[in-house]
């Protein structure tokens, strides 16, 4: 069956409600991308042209065909232990900070944000890395992504043997169960680093809750999809979710420059708020 042809009026459309629901800039260069991803959901949801799709979703009777439209545009791929030099950088910035929150005897806290966290490897590498540094450290780690679908993936935190071809080995027979039966060539993370993470849907376009103040934020190849305006609202943002002394991680393709902001540069992609 050919795919319907996606039109210039009905791609600016969908282009113009995609930046309006989440802030998400697609260009020319992602029509082709636009045009893959939705004709999917047309011949699932039985409609014949883009118009037509256009016209529903935007309907009151629509909301739940949006959402669908808008995962299947914002999912991006990621593995675990992406960009290893993060995770790196983490370990060495980890001893300084739960030194200054341990003193007196108490367990060292961290909160840790994820935005953009998709299908969940970033959080679950970010939690083993924490758990490999010293189990006296009681993090907590919140993932937040504007998909339903790939939280809900994150949610389950069961991957197939292809995901974790960059795990060592002993990390992971130490942190991953290997399935059998039906589930045999899947593997899932264990409840240990499960219980660290909280996975809620989040909409990076809406202002934070009180409660978003966090020691470190890892918000990495999700700025790349915005326009200039809207990044510098996403990391101003960022800067007043974090507490003095805290660290701000982008993606290494992605940088501050060009963006007017507070943050104290510390090495390409890694940045903190001043204490």
């Amino acid at each position: 069956m050919m795919s319907p042809e996606l039109k210039d009026n009905d791609f600016k459309k969908i282009v113009r409600l995609v930046y309006e629901q989440c802030g998400i800039n697609l260009h020319d260069g992602k029509r082709e991308l636009v045009k893959a991803r939705l004709s999917k959901r047309l011949r699932e949801a039985g409609f014949t042209s883009f118009a037509d799709y256009y016209r529903y979703v935007v309907s009151e009777y629509g909301s739940y065909e949006l959402t669908s439209m808008i995962d299947s545009i914002s999912t991006n791929m990621t593995y675990f232990f992406r960009e290893d030099g993060h995770f790196q950088k983490l370990r060495t910035i980890i001893p300084a900070m739960t030194e200054e929150k341990g003193h007196n005897g108490h367990t060292p806290k961290l909160r840790i944000w994820t935005a953009g966290c998709s299908t969940g490897e970033e959080p679950y590498s970010l939690a083993i890395t924490l758990k490999e540094h010293s189990s006296k450290i009681e993090a907590t780690i919140l993932a937040t992504d504007i998909s339903s679908k790939v939280l809900k993936t994150a949610t389950n935190g069961i991957y197939l043997n292809e995901k974790l071809k960059n795990i060592l080995p002993g990390i992971l027979k130490k942190y991953f169960q290997y399935g059998c039966g039906e589930w045999a060539g899947y593997y899932r993370v264990k409840d240990e680093i499960r219980r660290m993470i909280q996975f809620i849907k989040f909409n990076l376009m809406d202002p934070p809750p009180p409660d978003f103040i966090f020691d470190i934020i890892f918000c990495r190849n999700v700025m790349i999809y915005f326009d200039k305006t809207t990044q510098g609202l996403l990391v101003n943002r960022f800067y007043n979710c974090l507490k003095d002394g805290g660290y701000f991680f982008v993606g290494h393709a992605e940088s501050l420059s060009g963006i007017s902001h507070p943050f104290k540069y510390i090495e390409p992609s890694v940045y903190r708020k001043h204490s």
